[in-house]
């Protein structure tokens, strides 16, 4: 379990509030560290009115925390490691992707923290932990008409699927369980901030949201919406503010794709933005299902990477012109209606709601109906005819304002239905790193693994045993070689497919060379053979010395000094060198050897020899 612990921040409203709207300017909020996997806690609720018009919103991030993915194999006691020079601590893990949540003391900076942690070659990503707004808001609830749902087709969809039975996880501010019109369609979900099982609605947001992918129909009250027999699993990922968190909503994607569902909707302000979501979202789609997130309401451009493993849905008018407000950009997949679309709403109600919140929902919930009509069509597939029976609007083909188009759920799922799945190709793997030659320590092992409809994994097996299993691209792993004797070691990566086609790498050999030799602490041992000490010598005389050492000659150097100046070296055991005494006066002279090894330890002695 987490401690929970108050930390005051300021977040800035996510769209242009009424006048007196407590929304109106930054609100204070009181950040509290979360639960278990990760959980943060605020207070004061801020109330949301129409979307934003073209104000960017201000990132802000969680004081102090971090989310790092490491390398599969590495140890926590290595990340601890890592994280000690900083003062870091683990508060939780997100064992689905392997992603840490890291806390950092008030003093450090969180950011120059995270980019030195980046370098580090066992972590595939480091990033700081954002704030985000829900990307929707209520407006006016009297207009009892739903134009989207015959805008996309959802009434000739009906004819071939309702979504029946499809599991969609609403990533929110969780959903009233006692609205007459969603109360049959939810089952067991969860609450990422709270680590339970609450996922009652504390804001209203996520009921809206809800209620638009998958309200009962044909229920004689209320409303209808696109998928009206899936059922809804309700995943709470925001604080009582409404606001959610990089990190409950990889943690709430993660226990969603564990516990059956097929399709995921997170509809709030830069979510495409998260290396942590992003790999969430791919263990989603390695299990058979998809991510579906809202563009955001700044009505601006975003410079954010296009992802195969997020559906990104900009927002359409009743006239099929992207509205004022919503954001565009490359990453933009596909568009949906967003704006006055009537929904379930919190208490038991209906109410119109618009943004890009609940864009999102329609297309989530058509994949729903896809699903439905053909429950063995791979997830790249359901996405890919998402796409491809859109209807193209603006630029011709894909474009900023709408990717594909506006989605068409008739068209997409009559294309489903009749859809044929078949995968009979191996998926392709090669070890990239490393190549062969010496290994110690800590080995980055890096795979390049690529698949027609996709992988779902990569096991490393290193000499015929599997070490570790990575599901997130870019595929890497931590391998331990001092776990293994020194010696050839082989390494060998097998990626597999949804559909359990698999293919090996072609082996890599290694030689592992962990063992360290003792250092070498003892000096030589050495003599003077001749002459003697104290011998009386006169004319040329041979001087001879023996050294020994405990790892042998090899690398010992012996130095001669007459009277304190050199006068002769030689390498290996003996020495032995004339000196002419008549060039010297008579009397005492001192004559000192000395031997150094390979080591560098030393030694030396000395003697008197008396010249005629």
């Amino acid at each position: 379990m987490l401690s929970r612990h108050a930390l005051p921040f300021y977040v800035s409203d996510c769209s242009t509030a009424r006048a007196g709207s407590p929304c109106a300017g930054p609100v204070h909020l009181l950040l509290g560290c979360g639960i278990l996997a990760l959980v943060l806690g605020v207070g004061s609720p801020p109330a949301f009115a129409a979307p934003p018009l073209a104000k960017a919103q201000e990132i802000q991030y969680v004081p102090g925390r971090l989310l790092i993915q490491q390398r599969a194999g590495l140890s926590d006691a290595e990340v601890d490691k890592a994280l000690k020079p900083h003062g870091g601590k683990r508060v939780g893990k997100i064992q689905g992707i392997n992603v840490q949540v890291v806390q950092l003391p008030p003093q450090a900076n969180a950011k120059a923290v995270a980019a030195l942690l980046a370098k580090n070659k066992h972590f595939k990503f480091v990033e700081q932990d954002q704030v985000l707004a829900p990307a929707g808001t209520t407006n006016d609830p009297s207009l009892p008409s739903q134009w989207h749902l015959s805008k996309i087709g959802a009434q000739a969809a009906w004819d071939t699927s309702t979504g029946s039975e499809v599991i969609i996880a609403i990533l929110d501010t969780g959903v009233d369980a006692s609205h007459p019109d969603l109360a049959a369609q939810l089952i067991p979900g969860w609450n990422a901030y709270d680590n339970n099982g609450d996922s009652s609605d504390i804001h209203g947001h996520g009921t809206a949201v809800a209620g638009t992918a998958a309200a009962a129909g044909n229920n004689a009250i209320g409303v209808a919406s696109v998928a009206y027999r899936a059922k809804l699993m309700p995943v709470r990922i925001a604080d009582p503010s409404g606001y959610g968190y990089f990190s409950t909503m990889a943690s709430g994607l993660t226990w969603a794709a564990d516990h059956g569902a097929r399709v995921a909707n997170i509809s709030y302000e830069n979510v495409a933005n998260s290396s942590a979501v992003e790999s969430a979202a791919q263990y989603l789609k390695s299990r058979g299902g998809l991510t579906v997130v809202c563009a955001g309401n700044s009505g601006a451009l975003q410079t954010v990477g296009a992802s195969a493993n997020l559906v990104v849905v900009s927002a359409t008018n009743s006239s099929d012109a992207r509205t004022s407000w919503s954001n565009y950009g490359s990453y933009v997949d596909i568009a949906a209606p967003g704006q006055s679309i009537l929904t379930t709403s919190r208490g038991g109600g209906y109410g119109q709601w618009s943004g890009t919140s609940f864009s999102s929902p329609i297309v989530a919930a058509t994949a729903a109906l896809m699903m439905a009509a053909n429950p063995a069509l791979p997830s790249d597939q359901v996405q890919s005819l998402l796409y491809s029976t859109s209807v193209d609007l603006g630029a011709v083909g894909k474009d900023d304002y709408y990717g594909a188009g506006r989605v068409d759920a008739a068209r997409a799922t009559l294309a489903a239905a009749t859809a044929t799945a078949s995968d009979m190709q191996a998926p392709a793997v090669a070890i990239a790193a490393p190549v062969g030659g010496k290994v110690v320590g800590l080995v980055a092992v890096d795979v390049a693994a690529s698949d027609n409809v996709g992988v779902s994994r990569v096991d490393l097996v290193v000499n015929g045993s599997n070490y570790a299993t990575d599901m997130i691209a870019p595929y890497g792993f931590s391998w331990d070689s001092r776990a293994v004797a020194d010696g050839p070691a082989t390494l060998i990566a097998y990626a597999y497919d949804a559909a359990g086609n698999y293919t090996g790498s072609q082996p890599v050999s290694v030689t592992v060379a962990n063992i360290v030799a003792e250092a070498d602490t003892t000096a030589p041992t050495l003599a003077f053979t001749s002459p003697a000490n104290g011998e009386r010598v006169s004319k040329v005389v041979t001087i001879s010395g023996a050294a020994t050492d405990n790892l042998g000659p090899e690398g010992i150097t012996q130095s001669l000094y007459i009277d304190g100046t050199l006068s002769a070296t030689a390498s290996g055991s003996s020495l032995s060198t004339r000196w002419n005494t008549k060039k010297v006066s008579a009397g005492n002279h001192v004559l000192m050897l000395t031997a150094r090894d390979a080591a560098g330890n030393s030694s030396s002695t000395s003697i008197t020899v008396s010249v005629k």
